[in-house]
């Protein structure tokens, strides 16, 4: 049986942890590693050592951020009256790449899941209701996933603005993507399609 050293099996170990990686991917990428200077891996270190230190949520819409505030929430070109609600970060990436939406979003940190343990309370749920509360939104889209989950939260955050703000308009994006499908692994294209043609959301 093939038995790499132990500095480098520790490193094959960590990057299976990560999404995606199997054991064959992640053997080519410690052996690459270690095939180039070791600057490289110092910088890739260094730049791992740092990620929490220098990215943290959004006061506002709870994306990424490297200060209080992220890129999008200080764009004095985006109009706040419409805001996307989506369950991640990767899902609000996805639709700035598609290029159609101007507006701002609201992160919600996942979509409920019985199965998983996670309710209302461990969403953002209430940060929305206090942003549409006091931002003067006239339109929510909810963007959640093609999912089980994704529609029962769009469900569950639809009766929730209805119950304290009757006249907001509420819309869903569009069915066109695949179900069960997540927002990030849709083309711009379909993205772009499904926030044009979303739909009011009626009781």
């Amino acid at each position: 049986m093939l038995s790499y050293p132990q500095p480098l099996q520790q490193v094959i170990e960590e990057l299976e942890r990560l999404p995606g990686i199997g054991p064959k991917t992640a053997q080519r990428l410690a052996l690459f590693l270690l095939s180039r200077p070791p600057q490289m891996a110092e910088d890739l270190s260094r730049a791992l050592t740092n990620l929490h230190a220098g990215v943290q949520a959004c006061a506002e819409c709870f994306n990424y951020a490297a200060g209080r505030l992220c890129p999008i929430c200080l764009d004095p070109a985006r109009t706040r009256q419409v805001l996307c609600v989506v369950e991640t970060a990767s899902d609000l990436m996805a639709l700035e790449r598609a290029g159609e939406y101007r507006g701002v979003y609201h992160v919600l940190g996942g979509a409920l899941s019985p199965v998983a343990g996670r309710g209302p309370e461990d969403l953002r749920i209430a940060e929305l209701l206090a942003r549409v509360a006091g931002e003067g939104v006239q339109e929510v889209i909810l963007a959640t996933s093609p999912t089980v989950e994704g529609d029962a939260t769009a469900e569950y955050v639809r009766r929730r603005l209805r119950e304290e703000h009757p006249e907001l308009r509420v819309s869903r994006i569009a069915l066109g993507l695949p179900v069960g499908a997540d927002l990030d692994y849709a083309d711009q294209v379909t993205l772009a399609r499904a926030l044009r043609g979303r739909t009011p959301m009626s009781d």
